[in-house]
């Protein structure tokens, strides 16, 4: 019989970490299912191929069309493969602030305050510039600077500053407020994914199965013992004698969740699946940070383009990474940016920006021709709230996800606000000395005209969390040792499980997830 101790269902930021801590442990077998690839390729590690990594290392799902942006359907891109978004993302390096974390210890999340989860932060990592009491090295997870920004992002830097935005060498230091650099999760200039830092040193522990579709989660007598998916033509089960890991994303775990018997009971029924666990909050409080791209065109260098110039300029720089891995090939592309407050009366940062030296349109899709460059400005924390749910219960249909973006007010306002102070940094010297020109708000002052191109471009900058929502209440869907309420021997370490979205970029706290699952697991089978 295909029997293990421990079933991990999902390779990406938080299953890799769960797996590699688990197989290093020594004392359980473990199977990994990925229902993508291996993502061990050219395209995934050098981080300035990230534009052009392809189909097959992400989902790329799209929402329902939102009200909140004039009836657009929004993309969702996650990545499909070992290291799942870790493959695919702009590998920056940011946790939030201390007061998310305190926060969710606040709504009941025992043990995860900020004091409880920086341990395991600085156990992550292995940071360049070596340890102190917000960072750690020797750990698998490389954290380095980037060596070569372009001189257009340094400009950001600079404009914001001469704005008074103060300057932070640090974003997950002393405090989050700021502009500055990024860091980055790359080691020796190539991208350094979940998978990288845990899978990799553990390979021959973890049965790695890739191109493996769950199907669903097998309970025997309200415990989970086993998972059924399909390989190639094959169907298959993985029987788990101590437990199942679900860390499929927050669109996925939820979707595994409900096709296996718990959620909503009157949806599952709805598509004809016997109900488990009646959850409620499976698929709901889905929270994400909106967003809004400026873009102003240049007339050539220094920002990344399409031209003769610009395409000679990325070859050398080609060959430079593949020569000695440096260069302005390991662009994340977001390379700086920053966490501002819209009023002066704020506790903490309400926005964050992204610069990017070089033209993006729809999340990179649609090419623009020439030179510019392009900035993004977020939401921090939306009082937004969408949904996660079934289209079908065929575990190969896509889920349907419902941001509801921008439905709440306040999170219209607050991102006008974030536009006004961005439009300020770009249009400031030393970045406005490129004379860039606005090719989507040039001229417009007027509210009500901002707020409608702001409902006609906003969209995702690719946080979803909240739809397997940890908390102490019984309407939560996991417990704070992450446990999946209702069943036994069941588990979730993803981004789904958090109550509220964290002040940043969530692939750092995912993995931070997947190590505390770990943590959870071993401790229940001690």
């Amino acid at each position: 019989m295909d029997e293990v101790d421990i079933v991990v269902i999902g390779g990406g930021s938080g299953g890799s970490a769960a797996a590699g801590r688990l197989a290093a442990d020594g004392r359980y077998s473990i199977a990994l299912l990925e229902a993508g690839g291996s993502n061990d390729n050219f395209r995934v590690k050098a981080p300035g191929m990230m534009p052009f990594i392809g189909d097959a290392a992400n989902w790329r799902f799209e929402t329902v069309p939102q009200k909140g942006l004039n009836g657009r359907a929004g993309y969702q891109p996650r990545g499909r493969g070992l290291g799942g978004s870790s493959a695919i993302n702009a590998m920056l390096y940011i946790r939030g602030c201390a007061w998310d974390y305190d926060h969710w210890a606040a709504l009941g999340c025992t043990g995860w305050s900020y004091a409880d989860v920086l341990p395991v932060f600085r156990r992550c990592e292995d940071n360049e510039r070596g340890a102190d009491d917000y960072h750690g090295e020797g750990g698998p997870l490389s954290v380095s600077d980037q060596h070569s920004p372009n001189p257009g992002s340094l400009a950001f830097v600079e404009s914001a500053a001469a704005l008074q935005f103060p300057r932070n060498g640090d974003f997950n230091g002393a405090q989050l407020e700021g502009v500055g650099v990024y860091q980055v999760t790359q080691k020796r200039g190539e991208r350094w994914s979940a998978a990288r830092a845990y899978l990799e040193p553990n390979r021959r522990a973890i049965d790695i199965r890739t191109d493996a579709r769950v199907e669903r989660i097998l309970f025997e007598a309200g415990r989970a013992v086993g998972v059924a998916y399909v390989q190639g033509e094959m169907r298959k089960v993985v029987r788990a004698r101590r437990a199942v890991i679900v860390a499929g994303g927050s669109f996925g775990s939820p979707q595994t969740l409900m096709l296996s018997g718990i959620g909503p009971a009157a949806h599952l029924r709805d598509h004809g699946i016997s109900v488990i666990a009646d959850s409620p909050a499976v698929g709901a409080d889905l929270q994400d940070h909106i967003d809004f791209v400026a873009g102003y065109e240049t007339d050539g260098a220094p920002f990344i383009g399409t031209t003769l110039a610009g395409s000679w300029a990325m070859g050398k720089g080609l060959i430079q990474w593949l020569r000695h891995r440096t260069g302005p090939f390991t662009t994340p592309y977001a390379e700086s940016g920053g966490f501002a407050k819209t009023r002066p009366d704020l506790e903490r940062p309400d926005v964050q920006f992204h610069f990017v030296p070089a033209l993006l349109e729809n999340h990179g899709r649609d090419k623009v021709k020439g030179h510019g460059f392009s900035c993004h400005v977020c939401v921090l924390r939306p009082e937004s709230r969408g949904t996660v749910r079934l289209g079908s219960p065929d575990p190969a249909a896509p889920p349907v996800i419902d941001p509801a973006f921008l439905s709440d007010d306040r999170d219209v306002q607050t991102l006008l606000a974030g536009v006004k102070l961005m439009r300020r940094i770009l249009e400031t010297p030393p970045l406005s000395d490129y004379r860039g020109r606005d090719r989507h708000m040039a001229g417009v002052q007027d509210d009500a005209a901002m707020i409608e191109i702001i409902r006609n471009r906003a969209d995702t900058v690719y946080h979803p969390v909240g739809t397997c929502r940890m908390g102490a209440d019984a309407g939560s869907v996991v417990d704070p040792h992450l446990r999946v309420r209702g069943v036994e021997g069941l588990y979730v370490a993803d981004a789904s499980i958090m109550p509220r979205l964290v002040s940043g970029n969530t692939n750092a706290p995912s993995i931070m997830i997947g190590e505390r699952c770990a943590d959870f697991v071993k401790g229940d089978l001690a």
